[in-house]
């Protein structure tokens, strides 16, 4: 900082006698400075101050009576005036409203426009000086016992401040931090106890009290509140930061100094003394900075450094709380010099972006330099013509002794403890110095002073700019100057290229490449670095980072050919079209190598490709650099220029072919002149592909006919579905040519036109693919008459149709289908998802159907595949069985989850027996146990079985009941416990070979529990049938027990029949005794009710005499399909009409039969129509 007086002038009265100044006011515009001198305001021109005169523009006599306060308009005239009882100490006018305060020895007044009369209020001490917060709301007052008082605009005491000193020292002056940036209203205090301190509104304060060591008379903040003018007994003027640090001295005078002002909105200050002298100053704040490569140090608020990373844009601050006179900077270290001590911080870490910078060294001594240069181990201070360089401990190691005044000095860097230094003097002689070398090295002198100075990347070229403002480069190995430039102020080499530099001044950027012109832009500042594309440019006191594109020298580069040269400017920064330029240059100059990498800056595959073919080329032995230029300009889109090279190279073809590709088939024409037939045919079938490019197919398809191309014209011909075109051809086609007849073919098909794709098929004889024309047309009819006339084609009609109908939800046939075409596999699987599919979807009726269709299925493969019949067959047992569980289950699940029910109670309670008895092991997916119980609980406690009802109750308490049947099983649960422990006799069923009356829930299932003859149910009622199966004796067939029963013999007296019980070991049977003797008995109405013996049960084997005594209409057949056995029933109540369907061999009542027969028109069990014969 450097205080320069602008003006001066001493007041007296008329009589030569000093008159002392009271107080300094600036017009809030700063144009006018009045004056409080003796008993006299002065009203000063400011404009005409600043230019060094001194012109009082009025002055204002006042009488001697201070009580008296008047009010005054800009032109100096009084306009009201009112008094107070003492002397008037101080006034202040409120920043936001016409509010005035004055104040008094005894009390403070508040005035405004608005009110008729002053509001005064009494204070216990006198006031000393008073000042508004920023935004008018509150007044403090600083009086002589050192307190402060802080008012509201009513006058109201919010906030006292005491002082230590109390009395002793009086607060003289107070004064509120102007700025808008603070978030508290902050109060600087100056007592006379030489203290300054600084509170906020609430009256806590800020920091310490900073001791001042003399009385303070005046304190002024700067408009944006970051300085203090303070003034007092020690005759001087001196600035402060806002926190109270000195900066240094503005100006010394020869009295006391009472009053200072700054000038709004400058950085001008006036000064009050007590003998009459009013002096103007300017302060100019020097520009306190360093810079290395991308970091910038610079002083902020006088003691504070922030360094910032230019590229990054990223800033640290140091708080140094003290003067900051010199900043250095190199690489990982920092220099800042403070009036008594020097402190030297170095990076945390080594990486490139790290900001944190802590302490490493502390040098407390004071010095007195022009310049500081920090390095790696050293410090270098310069003063005039002395160099000298310190270690951090403050050694002094060496000293250079100059012949003349050191203009600039610069690092320009080095191994640790040996960097280089660059030092321009003011004699013109340029010299490098290291710091162990105690000889400076003299590498060239001019005959003009150096200002600024800079060494190129390698260190063989150096840039001076001298105090002419020529920028001149050397050699320095040869001392021969390069060139030299006018209008430079700072010049800089970039750390990328060795070749570039920049200079600036009188407002432009100059940036220089090699020999060449220089290239100019608008920049305001100087150039202190160039790394890259960026330009570092100071301006006034901001650096700031400039991309600058390297278009310009990229270009002077271009023009002389220097590829290379112009790839590394551009690797520096410049556009994607200076690229682009670039790599199209050095391709056409054959520059392969700087092509390829600047078209891989702009990713153009295109030229990528054809420069790695170009290259490849090279590799197998080719040479010809015409043949190349000319791929070039094929590439530019520069054909004739292409055309011409290849003829010369004799590479005809690849002209024919650009010419080709590009369509321009006239210059092609013309380009062939009469050549070959082949290549005219080449040529026609080039301009078809053009012709259906362009969208001209119909063109395109006449042009591939007569270029004999069948197969491009068929495509097309196709695609646009001219079908009369596409049969005329077919027609025409010979049936020997098939890849074109099965494309029309295949046309037709897409064309939905099957009758043309049937005749092509129908020529070229191809029967296969008539027959599946058919099948993908869905023309079933056609297709089976193709298959009646060739059965080799039977699988590929029947499985696409078994799968059509499957697709369309026609399952059933469907399955025919596959079984008919042999698909035994496809059937099963049909059948068996569709059972899965009923059973999930609780379609019980409909999972009986396909089971029994399963085991029906199984049937046939089963007689059919003589290594699968085992398998089969237990899997046909395990269907049927499970088609009769899913079939009675179906009135069951209908009978609990619909509301009514179309069975009789009995049939309810057989259907729920048998279905109980069948459960014993494994309960098959969808039926539910809790369902069967209910439903038999139910019947039985209705029909009487209350024993049986209370079986079911109890196996139900041990199940997952339904929520909706909780409530009934626990009521049913409960009143079946108050009937007999007993079932009603009616319901009891007997068995019919051994007249045994058996439980109604039986351990042994649907058994005898006597005879263990398994029962026959009805299939609709399930009332057990008196029907008994018996077997046939070995050596008897099928067909001669058929016949023999149908003999129907009269019945003759026979006496002694007797059953003959056989044991074989391993199995037992009782034979009708069919000697001559037993004739006259009926051998199944004797002795049936006997008692048998065992565990084992034994059938009924009949003889062939038993055979023919049988009537035909007692006996029933079951006549199984091989591989199974015909089963023989006989019914033992010839009066009780069965009737049994011929199809799935379940018996019935006849009545049950014939009822629902009519009602759904088929068997109820195997849905086989009545219509149909077996």
């Amino acid at each position: 900082m450097r205080a320069v007086p602008t003006w001066i002038d001493k007041v007296h009265d008329r009589d030569k006698v000093e008159q002392c100044i009271y107080d300094l006011a600036f017009k809030p515009d700063g144009t006018q400075l009045i004056v409080a001198a003796g008993n006299r305001v002065l009203v000063y021109d400011t404009h005409c101050l600043l230019r060094g005169l001194c012109q009082r523009w009025k002055t204002i006599r006042f009488g001697i009576r201070r009580q008296k306060h008047h009010h005054m308009d800009f032109e100096a005239g009084g306009i009201l005036k009112y008094t107070h009882n003492d002397s008037i100490q101080c006034i202040a006018y409120n920043p936001v409203t016409h509010q005035l305060a004055s104040c008094s020895s005894g009390d403070f007044g508040l005035w405004s426009p608005e009110q008729k009369s002053v509001s005064k209020h009494k204070v216990s001490s006198k006031i000393t000086c008073c000042g508004w917060t920023n935004d008018g709301q509150y007044l403090a007052l600083g009086m002589m016992n050192g307190v402060v008082s802080i008012r509201n605009k009513n006058g109201e005491e919010k906030v006292k401040i005491e002082r230590p000193g109390g009395s002793a020292s009086p607060i003289w002056s107070i004064t509120w931090n102007p700025s808008k940036d603070e978030h508290n209203d902050i109060l600087a205090v100056a007592d006379w106890g030489q203290r300054l301190s600084f509170y906020q509104l609430s009256g806590k304060q800020i920091g310490k009290d900073r001791a001042l060591n003399y009385d303070p008379c005046c304190v002024s903040y700067f408009s944006k509140g970051e300085y203090i003018v303070m003034g007092g007994s020690d005759k001087q003027a001196s600035l402060y930061t806002k926190d109270g640090v000195r900066l240094g001295t503005i100006g010394e005078q020869n009295s006391w100094v009472w009053t200072c002002r700054v000038k709004p909105d400058s950085n001008y200050v006036v000064l009050g003394c007590q003998d009459g002298t009013i002096a103007f100053y300017q302060l100019i704040f020097s520009t306190v900075h360093g810079l290395y490569k991308d970091r910038y140090a610079y002083r902020d608020c006088m003691t504070d450094v922030i360094v910032q990373h230019l590229i990054t844009e990223q800033k640290v601050r140091i708080k140094c709380r003290e003067l900051v006179k010199k900043i250095a900077i190199y690489r990982n270290r920092l220099a800042i010099q403070l009036p008594e001590k020097i402190l030297i911080y170095e990076l945390y870490s080594d990486d490139s972006s790290d900001m944190h910078y802590r302490v490493k060294e502390k040098i407390c001594r004071r010095f007195e330099c022009n310049l500081l240069v920090v390095c790696s181990q050293h410090i270098i201070l310069c003063q005039e013509k002395r160099l000298q360089c310190l270690s951090f401990t403050s050694v002094k190691e060496k000293e250079w002794l100059m012949e003349s005044l050191i203009r600039y000095i610069k690092v320009i860097g080095g191994p640790p403890g040996r960097e280089g230094l660059l030092v321009g003097l003011k004699n013109g002689a340029i010299l490098k110095i290291f710091v162990d070398n105690p000889f400076a090295i003299t590498l060239l002198k001019q005959s003009t002073s150096v200002r600024c100075l800079d060494m190129s990347a390698s260190r063989n070229k150096l840039a001076v700019v001298d105090e002419h403002n020529t920028c001149l480069v050397y050699d320095i190995r040869t001392k021969e100057l390069l060139f030299q430039e006018p209008n430079a102020n700072s010049v800089a080499w970039n750390t990328q290229c060795e070749d570039m530099l920049c200079f600036s001044g009188s407002g432009y950027l100059n940036i220089k490449a090699s020999n060449f012109p220089v290239h100019q832009q608008k920049l305001q500042g100087f150039v202190v670095g160039y790394n890259g594309s960026k330009i570092f440019c100071l301006h006034v006191y901001s650096m700031s980072a400039v991309e600058v594109p390297q278009s310009a020298p990229m270009y002077q580069y271009l023009e002389r050919k220097m590829f290379r040269e112009a790839y590394q400017i551009a690797c520096l920064g410049v556009t994607d079209s200076d690229w682009r330029d670039l790599a199209t240059e050095a391709l056409e100059g054959l520059d392969f190598d700087t092509a390829k990498k600047a078209f891989i800056r702009v990713r153009d595959l295109r030229y990528l490709e054809l420069i790695n073919s170009i290259e490849e080329r090279k590799k197998r032995g080719e040479s010809n650099n015409e043949l190349f230029l000319a791929d070039v300009f094929a590439y530019q889109g520069k054909f004739h220029e292409a055309a011409k090279l290849y003829k010369k190279t004799g590479s005809d073809p690849r002209a024919l072919s650009m010419y080709t590709d590009l369509r321009m088939f006239e210059y092609a024409k013309e380009f062939l002149g009469s050549a070959d037939p082949k290549d005219t045919k080449m040529l026609i079938t080039k301009q078809a592909d053009w012709a259906k490019n362009i969208n001209e197919p119909r063109a395109a398809a006449e042009m591939y006919l007569s270029a004999g191309e069948h197969l491009k014209a068929i495509d097309i011909i196709g695609d646009h579905g001219w079908v009369d075109m596409l049969i005329d051809i077919a027609r025409k086609l010979d049936k020997a040519e098939r890849e074109p007849l099965s494309k029309c073919a295949s046309y037709f098909k897409k064309l939905k036109h099957h009758g043309y794709a049937a005749e092509t098929y129908s020529k070229m004889g191809d029967l296969r693919a008539l027959v599946l024309l058919h099948v993908d047309a869905c023309h079933w009819d056609e297709a089976f008459e193709l298959v009646e006339r060739h059965p080799q084609f039977r699988d590929d009609v029947y499985v696409p149709y078994a799968q059509w109908l499957a697709e369309n939800d026609r399952f059933e046939e469907a399955q025919k289908a596959f079984h008919k075409a042999g698909r035994q596999g496809e059937a099963v699987k049909v059948l068996e998802q569709l059972t899965h599919n009923a059973v999930v979807e609780s379609r019980f009726n409909d999972a009986a159907y396909y089971y029994w269709m399963l085991s029906m299925q199984c049937l046939d493969i089963a007689r059919e595949n003589e290594s699968k019949k085992e398998e089969m067959l237990q899997k046909f047992h395990s269907f049927q069985h499970l088609a009769e569980l899913y079939h009675v289950y179906h009135s069951i699940q209908r009978y609990t989850d619909e509301p009514f029910s179309s069975h009789l109670p009995e049939t309810l309670f057989n259907i729920s027996r048998f279905l109980l008895h069948n459960l014993t092991k494994d309960v098959p997916l969808g039926i539910s146990k809790v369902n069967t119980l209910y439903a038999l609980a139910k019947q039985s406690k209705a029909l009487g079985a209350f024993k049986l009802a209370r079986h079911a109750y109890e196996k139900l308490q041990g199940l997952r009941i339904p929520a909706c049947f909780q409530e009934s099983v626990e009521l049913g649960s409960l009143t079946v416990r108050s009937k007999p422990f007993h079932d009603s006799e009616d319901l009891v069923p007997m068995c019919y070979r051994c007249s045994t009356n058996n439980p109604l829930l039986n351990n042994q299932g649907n058994v005898c529990i006597n005879c263990r003859q398994p029962f026959i149910f009805s299939a609709s009622s399930y009332e057990v049938l008196p029907l008994v199966e018996f077997y046939l004796e070995e050596g008897i067939s099928d067909e001669e027990a058929v016949s023999l029963i149908d003999l129907e013999v009269p019945p003759v007296e026979r006496k002694g029949a007797r059953w003959q019980e056989m044991s074989t070991g391993e199995a037992q049977s009782l034979k009708l005794d069919d000697s001559v003797d037993d004739l006259e008995e009926d051998p199944f109405m004797a002795k049936l009710s006997f008692e048998q013996g065992g565990s084992e049960f034994v059938p009924v084997v009949v003889s062939k005499a038993v055979l023919r005594s049988m009537s035909r209409r007692d006996v029933l057949i079951k006549r199984w399909p091989k591989p199974l056995s015909w089963q023989y029933y006989r019914s033992l109540l010839p009066d009780v009409s069965i009737t049994m369907c011929p199809s799935c061999f379940q018996m019935f009542h006849s009545e049950d039969y014939e009822l629902l027969v009519l009602q759904h028109n088929c068997c109820p069990y195997c849905r086989r129509p009545i219509d149909e014969t077996t």
